[in-house]
């Protein structure tokens, strides 16, 4: 079973930064299109923003020009820089990993941006 595994998820002041990591266990990223997701309490889960396997990214216009979405050479590991941070971003943040069939969560970092 493919495990997923974010880090990097903590308590932030508005206008500061964190670096969300997803990584595989058992599987590289290399043919899966690799996204973040993010849900709030009371909130259905939304996309944040993916990577396919080409490298092109996809962003939610909430977090356009402030979050960056990348994936290591070896495609192990997927990050999402978050700059600019803002209250409504709090959120618990989902790695998810789909190719065909084939689809992976985590089980989620905690986001929480302090106003």
């Amino acid at each position: 079973q493919v495990q997923l595994v974010e880090s990097g998820g903590g308590l932030v002041q508005d206008g500061g930064s964190l670096r969300l990591s997803c990584a595989a266990d058992k599987v590289s990223f290399k043919i899966y299109t690799v996204g973040w997701f993010r849900q709030a309490p009371g909130k259905e889960r939304e996309l944040v923003a993916d990577i396919d396997s080409n490298g092109v990214a996809n962003y939610a216009d909430s977090v356009k020009g402030r979050f960056t979405i990348s994936r290591d050479g070896a495609s192990k590991t997927v990050y999402l820089q978050m700059d600019s941070l803002k209250p409504e971003d709090s959120a618990t943040y989902y790695c998810n990993a789909h190719y065909y069939r084939l689809d992976y969560w985590g089980k989620g970092t905690l986001v929480t941006v302090s106003s």
